[in-house]
């Protein structure tokens, strides 16, 4: 899934999409993730710069649109920066507030379980977005079966396929676990390169899916 900055003819659309995504997602949580989404969502429709993909705003200003303390604030962010939806781009120093974004593809991939409870209409509108003219000309070799996974990597398998089935089964799906050292998950891939295009393109998933499955890994190092 490529997630074009939602700018241009479409952007009204692109962005009523994302923050659709989001709702659902939340609404189909308890009240914790229910109250997690809706403080985001303040944040995206009041201060975000979508084109910039920059949220430039200081915790106590924050405190008082959510109308809580600023201990609340700095859980909730670090809650949505572990989530990965919200990432640092420029540290705040000398009184300056920090310059956030957003990681729109991992927010979508997140919320893409609750899209069906929109509408088939929107998960056809939403699964049919032409990929990068990367990703739609390369085709991956045809591959032998693979046997179950086990540990880290059976419970990573298990994230990466509900985000998006398609992109899991050709690319993933064929990668075998090849043990840890010091905190890094070694995956092996059947070609170089097989290898070099998953670096390309997929290592911040495989990243994101280690970090949930085992907190305590460092990052993933992909062979050969």
């Amino acid at each position: 899934m490529q997630v074009n900055k939602p700018v241009g003819r479409e952007a009204a659309a692109r962005k009523y999409d994302i923050l659709s995504a989001l709702t659902a997602h939340g609404l189909a949580g308890d009240q914790n993730r229910q109250r997690l989404v809706l403080r985001l969502i303040s944040l995206i429709t009041t201060r975000y710069n979508w084109q910039r993909n920059e949220l430039t705003m200081g915790q106590k200003e924050i405190a008082r649109l959510w109308c809580v303390d600023e201990r609340t604030v700095k859980r909730d962010m670090a809650r949505l920066r572990a989530l990965d939806w919200i990432t640092v781009k420029r540290q705040g120093a000398r009184g300056r507030v920090s310059v956030l974004g957003l990681d729109l593809e991992r927010i979508l991939l997140d919320t893409r379980p609750a899209w069906k409870n929109i509408g088939e209409d929107y998960v056809s509108r939403m699964t049919d977005q032409p990929a990068s003219p990367t990703v739609a000309n390369v085709v991956p070799f045809r591959r032998a079966e693979i046997g179950p996974a086990e540990g880290c990597w059976a419970k990573m398998r298990i994230l990466l396929q509900a985000e998006d089935p398609s992109i899991f089964d050709a690319w993933l799906a064929p990668l075998t676990e090849a043990g840890q050292e010091n905190d890094i998950l070694h995956l092996t891939a059947p070609t170089r390169f097989h290898a070099a295009y998953v670096r390309s393109h997929f290592m911040a998933r495989l990243t994101v899916a280690a970090n949930r499955s085992e907190p305590g890994l460092r990052g993933v190092r992909l062979l050969p």
